[in-house]
């Protein structure tokens, strides 16, 4: 059985856990502030859940407030 943290998630499923648009996502990839996706297929890539919730984690948490 799958758990959170194994689960491979689709660029939507990443913008909804992250608030992020698509556009923001890849810019981030870029500049190398974003998690990269899993290759799974010549035209589909997944992100990791663990790299996600990792990135998430590192966030302030409000305004105001430092990243961990």
């Amino acid at each position: 059985m799958l758990t959170d943290q194994d689960m491979l998630l689709t660029r939507r499923e990443v913008e909804r856990r992250t608030g992020l648009s698509r556009s923001t996502i890849y810019r981030k990839m870029r500049e190398g502030t974003f998690p990269v996706p899993v290759k799974v297929s010549e035209r589909a890539v997944r992100w990791r859940a663990s790299d996600i919730r990792a990135y998430v984690d590192s966030r302030p948490r409000s305004y105001g407030e430092t990243a961990k």
